[in-house]
């Protein structure tokens, strides 16, 4: 059914209908007809950072980014489910068109920029919600905040979201922010963890209840770089890493050669070797002392369980979501129970 859903929806202009299809979720949900249509959430508990997962199975910042249908999103049958990325100001984004399909590869461009409606808008849908699943929020920097002052940014997103999340995820590595991913290197990048830390104790201390920080890093990195990034990950004692962000790169074997010239981050199939690449590296410059969630191009339960093989504790998907909707999130599960 998904696949003749989706064959209309793709008709249409891709981020009108994005919304208008989120929409139509949540609405099908509020009158109680969305359990008709999807399978019963897989239960297999997975711990990491902590936290008891109902399955392993999440999806990834990007789709929900004003947390505006976290409940029929978790109906879909998600362990867990990541909103954002959310920034201290409203901001409208890049100017459109922004987002586009490469059907022939199954995989998505988007320069959207971070557009959201800002922090206290999504802390208030987020309290309006049910929440009945793992929550995490993924945080940046507004576009117009200069690099230096970036840190301000994300302290004041912490401070806003920080009792309502069971995660948070420090985003650094998205495509479409300028000079967004110089923040993945070097002592930027330990001195805006270290200060991130010392915000997690102090709001630790004020609501009496630890929300682990993960770091969402790029796949456009060489193998010295994972090695420092990880380095200072484990230095700063953060909690979790989420591997990876989408890509700048275009693999030669993407056939929506036109399309691909767009600019932007590539998310997909095509982005599965490189996210897994890095995912490799990364595991093994950690030595198991960080766990890593993995997104990156999982389109079926294969590629789920790759992950997983990998080193990864979690696995996030997205674009996989739009392409095969949730029987994707139950194949996935399933696969990963029996692991």
């Amino acid at each position: 059914m998904y696949s003749l859903i989706r064959r209309f929806l793709f008709l249409f202009d891709a981020e009108k209908i994005h919304v208008f299809s989120l929409k139509a979720l949540s609405f099908v949900s509020s009158i109680g007809l969305l359990r008709f249509f999807v399978e019963k959430r897989v239960d297999s508990p997975v711990t990491v950072m902590g936290i008891t997962f109902p399955n392993a199975v999440g999806l990834a910042a990007g789709l929900d980014k004003d947390a505006r249908h976290i409940d029929a999103l978790a109906q879909c049958g998600f362990g867990f489910i990541e909103v954002g990325t959310v920034t201290p100001l409203a901001q409208p984004g890049n100017d459109r068109p922004r987002l586009f399909r490469l059907p022939a590869d199954n995989a998505i461009i988007n320069r959207m920029g971070f557009n959201n409606a800002g922090v206290e808008a999504l802390v208030n849908n987020v309290k309006a919600s049910n929440k009945n699943c793992v929550l995490g929020i993924n945080i940046g920097k507004n576009k117009d905040t200069p690099l230096e002052n970036a840190v301000d940014d994300y302290l004041a997103c912490m401070r806003q979201v920080y009792r309502y999340a069971d995660y948070i995820t420090i985003n650094i590595s998205s495509p479409n922010t300028p000079g967004l991913r110089d923040l993945q290197h070097g002592e930027g990048l330990s001195s805006l963890l270290t200060q991130l830390k010392n915000m997690q104790a102090e709001l630790k201390q004020q609501y009496q209840r630890y929300v682990p920080l993960a770091v969402k890093i790029a796949p456009d990195l060489e193998d010295d770089e994972i090695q420092d990034i990880a380095k200072r990950l484990l230095s700063a004692d953060i909690d979790a890493v989420i591997a990876t962000n989408t890509t700048n790169s275009r693999p030669a074997s993407l056939k929506c050669v036109e399309t691909a010239s767009e600019t932007g981050g590539l998310s997909g199939a095509p982005v599965f070797e490189q996210s897994t690449h890095v995912l490799k590296q990364l595991v093994a410059a950690l030595e198991d002392k960080l766990p890593v969630i993995a997104a990156g191009g999982i389109t079926s339960a294969k590629d789920a369980q790759e992950k997983i093989d990998a080193g990864a504790s979690l696995v996030q998907v997205y674009t996989g979501f739009i392409y095969a909707g949730p029987q994707l999130i139950n194949d996935c599960a399933m696969a990963l129970k029996n692991r």
